[in-house]
Protein backbone atom coordinates (compact mmCIF):
# COMPACT_ATOMS: atom_id res chain seq x y z
CA UNK A 1 0.00 0.00 0.00
CA UNK A 2 1.60 3.26 -1.15
CA UNK A 3 1.31 6.53 0.71
CA UNK A 4 -0.40 9.45 -1.04
CA UNK A 5 3.00 11.15 -1.35
CA UNK A 6 4.43 8.11 -3.17
CA UNK A 7 1.48 7.99 -5.55
CA UNK A 8 1.90 11.69 -6.38
CA UNK A 9 5.63 11.28 -6.92
CA UNK A 10 5.04 8.42 -9.38
CA UNK A 11 2.36 10.44 -11.16
CA UNK A 12 4.85 13.26 -11.69
CA UNK A 13 6.94 10.77 -13.70
CA UNK A 14 3.91 9.82 -15.78
CA UNK A 15 3.33 6.47 -14.05
CA UNK A 16 -0.43 5.91 -13.81
CA UNK A 17 -1.38 3.38 -11.15
CA UNK A 18 -5.15 3.55 -11.15
CA UNK A 19 -7.65 3.43 -13.99
CA UNK A 20 -10.46 4.92 -11.94
CA UNK A 21 -10.63 8.50 -10.75
CA UNK A 22 -9.41 9.14 -7.24
CA UNK A 23 -11.85 11.53 -5.59
CA UNK A 24 -10.27 14.11 -3.30
CA UNK A 25 -11.70 16.44 -0.69
CA UNK A 26 -10.99 19.52 -2.80
CA UNK A 27 -12.86 18.27 -5.87
CA UNK A 28 -16.36 19.72 -6.20
CA UNK A 29 -18.75 17.94 -8.54
CA UNK A 30 -21.14 20.16 -10.55
CA UNK A 31 -24.27 18.30 -9.48
CA UNK A 32 -23.45 19.04 -5.82
CA UNK A 33 -23.29 22.80 -6.40
CA UNK A 34 -26.53 24.56 -5.41
CA UNK A 35 -27.84 26.63 -8.32
CA UNK A 36 -28.10 30.34 -7.54
CA UNK A 37 -29.09 33.38 -9.54
CA UNK A 38 -26.42 36.06 -9.30
CA UNK A 39 -26.98 39.72 -10.11
CA UNK A 40 -24.28 42.01 -11.51
CA UNK A 41 -23.85 45.41 -13.09
CA UNK A 42 -24.27 45.41 -16.89
CA UNK A 43 -20.56 45.57 -17.74
CA UNK A 44 -19.67 42.64 -15.47
CA UNK A 45 -22.70 40.70 -16.71
CA UNK A 46 -21.59 41.04 -20.34
CA UNK A 47 -18.07 39.81 -19.60
CA UNK A 48 -19.33 36.86 -17.56
CA UNK A 49 -21.84 35.89 -20.25
CA UNK A 50 -19.00 35.81 -22.78
CA UNK A 51 -16.97 33.61 -20.43
CA UNK A 52 -19.88 31.23 -19.90
CA UNK A 53 -20.33 30.85 -23.66
CA UNK A 54 -16.61 30.22 -24.13
CA UNK A 55 -16.60 27.44 -21.53
CA UNK A 56 -19.46 25.54 -23.16
CA UNK A 57 -17.73 22.37 -24.38
CA UNK A 58 -18.33 22.83 -28.11
CA UNK A 59 -17.11 26.44 -28.07
CA UNK A 60 -14.09 25.59 -25.91
CA UNK A 61 -12.96 22.78 -28.22
CA UNK A 62 -13.23 25.01 -31.31
CA UNK A 63 -11.39 27.85 -29.59
CA UNK A 64 -8.57 25.69 -28.24
CA UNK A 65 -8.12 23.95 -31.59
CA UNK A 66 -7.85 27.30 -33.37
CA UNK A 67 -5.36 28.66 -30.85
CA UNK A 68 -3.25 25.51 -31.03
CA UNK A 69 -3.16 25.58 -34.84
CA UNK A 70 -1.79 29.12 -34.68
CA UNK A 71 0.86 28.19 -32.12
CA UNK A 72 -0.82 30.15 -29.32
CA UNK A 73 -1.32 29.02 -25.71
CA UNK A 74 -4.69 27.30 -25.50
CA UNK A 75 -5.31 27.52 -21.77
CA UNK A 76 -8.15 29.69 -20.43
CA UNK A 77 -6.85 31.72 -17.50
CA UNK A 78 -9.18 34.11 -15.67
CA UNK A 79 -8.64 36.60 -12.85
CA UNK A 80 -11.72 37.74 -10.94
CA UNK A 81 -10.89 40.72 -8.76
CA UNK A 82 -12.77 43.31 -6.75
CA UNK A 83 -14.25 44.15 -3.40
CA UNK A 84 -15.09 41.42 -0.86
CA UNK A 85 -18.63 40.06 -0.99
CA UNK A 86 -19.21 40.83 -4.67
CA UNK A 87 -19.63 37.18 -5.72
CA UNK A 88 -16.27 36.18 -7.21
CA UNK A 89 -16.02 32.68 -5.72
CA UNK A 90 -19.73 31.97 -6.17
CA UNK A 91 -19.42 32.99 -9.82
CA UNK A 92 -16.81 30.28 -10.43
CA UNK A 93 -19.04 27.72 -8.72
CA UNK A 94 -22.03 28.67 -10.86
CA UNK A 95 -19.94 28.57 -14.05
CA UNK A 96 -18.75 25.09 -13.08
CA UNK A 97 -22.35 23.97 -12.58
CA UNK A 98 -23.59 25.61 -15.79
CA UNK A 99 -20.86 24.00 -17.90
CA UNK A 100 -21.07 20.67 -16.00
CA UNK A 101 -17.39 20.78 -15.07
CA UNK A 102 -15.78 19.50 -11.91
CA UNK A 103 -13.88 22.09 -9.92
CA UNK A 104 -10.61 21.61 -8.06
CA UNK A 105 -10.49 24.25 -5.33
CA UNK A 106 -7.04 25.01 -3.95
CA UNK A 107 -6.63 26.24 -0.39
CA UNK A 108 -3.70 28.63 -0.75
CA UNK A 109 -2.93 28.52 2.98
CA UNK A 110 -2.13 24.81 2.62
CA UNK A 111 0.26 25.47 -0.25
CA UNK A 112 2.71 27.27 2.03
CA UNK A 113 4.68 24.78 4.06
CA UNK A 114 6.69 25.60 7.13
CA UNK A 115 9.51 23.50 5.67
CA UNK A 116 11.81 25.42 3.36
CA UNK A 117 11.56 24.14 -0.19
CA UNK A 118 8.30 22.23 0.33
CA UNK A 119 6.03 25.06 -0.83
CA UNK A 120 7.53 25.04 -4.32
CA UNK A 121 6.93 21.29 -4.57
CA UNK A 122 3.34 21.68 -3.40
CA UNK A 123 2.56 24.32 -6.06
CA UNK A 124 4.18 22.16 -8.75
CA UNK A 125 2.21 19.14 -7.57
CA UNK A 126 -1.10 21.03 -7.77
CA UNK A 127 -0.63 21.46 -11.52
CA UNK A 128 0.73 17.93 -11.96
CA UNK A 129 -2.34 16.54 -10.18
CA UNK A 130 -4.62 18.71 -12.32
CA UNK A 131 -3.06 17.43 -15.56
CA UNK A 132 -3.26 13.81 -14.40
CA UNK A 133 -6.83 14.15 -13.18
CA UNK A 134 -7.93 15.96 -16.37
CA UNK A 135 -6.94 12.96 -18.50
CA UNK A 136 -9.60 10.88 -16.73
CA UNK A 137 -12.32 13.53 -17.03
CA UNK A 138 -14.84 13.73 -19.83
CA UNK A 139 -14.77 17.54 -19.62
CA UNK A 140 -11.81 19.69 -18.61
CA UNK A 141 -12.19 20.54 -14.91
CA UNK A 142 -11.75 24.04 -13.49
CA UNK A 143 -8.73 24.75 -11.30
CA UNK A 144 -9.53 27.49 -8.77
CA UNK A 145 -7.01 29.41 -6.69
CA UNK A 146 -9.36 31.15 -4.26
CA UNK A 147 -8.07 34.31 -2.55
CA UNK A 148 -4.84 33.97 -4.47
CA UNK A 149 -3.22 37.12 -3.05
CA UNK A 150 -0.64 35.02 -1.25
CA UNK A 151 0.89 33.64 -4.46
CA UNK A 152 0.29 36.32 -7.11
CA UNK A 153 1.19 39.42 -5.10
CA UNK A 154 4.25 41.55 -5.74
CA UNK A 155 7.60 39.89 -5.23
CA UNK A 156 9.52 40.42 -2.01
CA UNK A 157 12.44 42.75 -2.61
CA UNK A 158 15.33 43.56 -0.33
CA UNK A 159 17.50 41.18 1.71
CA UNK A 160 17.96 37.75 0.18
CA UNK A 161 16.26 35.96 3.08
CA UNK A 162 14.99 32.35 2.99
CA UNK A 163 11.40 33.71 3.09
CA UNK A 164 11.99 35.97 0.09
CA UNK A 165 13.65 33.13 -1.81
CA UNK A 166 10.72 30.80 -1.12
CA UNK A 167 8.06 33.38 -2.04
CA UNK A 168 9.83 34.28 -5.29
CA UNK A 169 10.45 30.61 -6.15
CA UNK A 170 6.75 29.87 -5.72
CA UNK A 171 5.88 32.71 -8.08
CA UNK A 172 8.42 31.55 -10.66
CA UNK A 173 6.90 28.05 -10.67
CA UNK A 174 3.38 29.45 -10.93
CA UNK A 175 4.38 31.72 -13.82
CA UNK A 176 5.98 28.79 -15.66
CA UNK A 177 2.94 26.57 -15.13
CA UNK A 178 0.54 29.26 -16.33
CA UNK A 179 2.66 29.86 -19.43
CA UNK A 180 2.15 26.27 -20.63
CA UNK A 181 -1.24 25.65 -19.01
CA UNK A 182 -3.78 23.92 -21.27
CA UNK A 183 -6.81 23.74 -18.98
CA UNK A 184 -9.19 26.17 -17.26
CA UNK A 185 -7.70 28.25 -14.46
CA UNK A 186 -9.49 30.78 -12.24
CA UNK A 187 -7.95 32.95 -9.54
CA UNK A 188 -9.81 35.34 -7.24
CA UNK A 189 -8.37 38.24 -5.28
CA UNK A 190 -9.55 41.26 -3.33
CA UNK A 191 -6.19 43.01 -3.68
CA UNK A 192 -5.53 43.41 -7.40
CA UNK A 193 -3.29 46.43 -6.72
CA UNK A 194 -0.81 43.99 -5.17
CA UNK A 195 -0.75 41.84 -8.32
CA UNK A 196 2.77 41.24 -9.57
CA UNK A 197 3.19 42.69 -13.08
CA UNK A 198 4.59 39.36 -14.32
CA UNK A 199 1.11 37.85 -13.89
CA UNK A 200 -0.63 40.53 -15.97
CA UNK A 201 -0.22 38.81 -19.33
CA UNK A 202 -0.66 35.31 -17.88
CA UNK A 203 -4.36 36.01 -17.37
CA UNK A 204 -6.30 35.97 -20.63
CA UNK A 205 -9.35 37.52 -18.97
CA UNK A 206 -9.44 39.95 -16.05
CA UNK A 207 -12.89 40.86 -14.73
CA UNK A 208 -13.39 43.47 -12.04
CA UNK A 209 -16.33 43.04 -9.64
CA UNK A 210 -17.64 46.33 -8.31
CA UNK A 211 -20.32 47.04 -5.75
CA UNK A 212 -23.76 46.56 -7.32
CA UNK A 213 -25.68 49.59 -8.56
CA UNK A 214 -28.97 50.52 -6.86
CA UNK A 215 -31.21 48.61 -9.29
CA UNK A 216 -28.99 45.55 -9.02
CA UNK A 217 -29.00 45.76 -5.22
CA UNK A 218 -32.79 45.96 -5.29
CA UNK A 219 -32.89 42.71 -7.28
CA UNK A 220 -30.58 41.08 -4.73
CA UNK A 221 -32.80 42.22 -1.84
CA UNK A 222 -35.88 40.88 -3.66
CA UNK A 223 -34.24 37.52 -4.38
CA UNK A 224 -33.19 37.12 -0.75
CA UNK A 225 -36.41 38.45 0.83
CA UNK A 226 -39.22 37.83 -1.68
CA UNK A 227 -41.91 39.00 0.79
CA UNK A 228 -40.67 42.58 0.37
CA UNK A 229 -42.26 44.77 -2.27
CA UNK A 230 -40.24 46.20 -5.16
CA UNK A 231 -40.57 49.66 -3.60
CA UNK A 232 -39.22 48.41 -0.27
CA UNK A 233 -36.29 46.71 -2.00
CA UNK A 234 -35.45 49.87 -3.93
CA UNK A 235 -35.61 51.90 -0.72
CA UNK A 236 -33.21 49.53 1.07
CA UNK A 237 -30.87 49.58 -1.94
CA UNK A 238 -30.82 53.38 -1.94
CA UNK A 239 -30.35 53.69 1.83
CA UNK A 240 -27.55 51.16 2.34
CA UNK A 241 -24.38 50.73 0.30
CA UNK A 242 -24.13 46.98 0.85
CA UNK A 243 -22.47 44.35 -1.30
CA UNK A 244 -24.26 41.11 -2.17
CA UNK A 245 -22.31 39.30 0.54
CA UNK A 246 -23.35 41.85 3.18
CA UNK A 247 -27.01 41.56 2.15
CA UNK A 248 -26.66 37.79 2.41
CA UNK A 249 -25.42 38.14 6.01
CA UNK A 250 -28.39 40.34 6.89
CA UNK A 251 -30.77 37.73 5.50
CA UNK A 252 -29.02 35.01 7.50
CA UNK A 253 -29.42 37.06 10.69
CA UNK A 254 -33.08 37.52 9.82
CA UNK A 255 -33.52 33.74 9.52
CA UNK A 256 -31.80 33.22 12.90
CA UNK A 257 -34.02 35.89 14.49
CA UNK A 258 -37.21 34.31 13.15
CA UNK A 259 -36.13 30.81 14.16
CA UNK A 260 -35.32 31.75 17.77
CA UNK A 261 -38.31 34.02 18.32
CA UNK A 262 -40.90 32.26 16.20
CA UNK A 263 -42.02 35.56 14.68
CA UNK A 264 -41.25 37.52 11.54
CA UNK A 265 -38.59 40.20 11.78
CA UNK A 266 -39.04 43.76 10.52
CA UNK A 267 -37.81 42.52 7.14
Amino acid sequence: RLTEYSVKMLQEFGIKLFANKIKKDNIIEPEKIIAKTLYFNDFEDQQLDFLKRLLQEENLKKTQSRLQNKGLPKGVTVLLHGLPGTGKTETVLQIAKLTKREMIKVDISNSKSMWFGESEKIIKRIFTDYKTYSKDCELLPILLFNEADAVISKRIEGPNSPLAQTENAIQNILLEEMETFEGIFFATTNLVKNLDTAFERRFLFKIEFQKPEILVKAKIWKSKLPTLSITECESLAAMFDFSGGQIDNIVRKTEVFETLNGISSDF
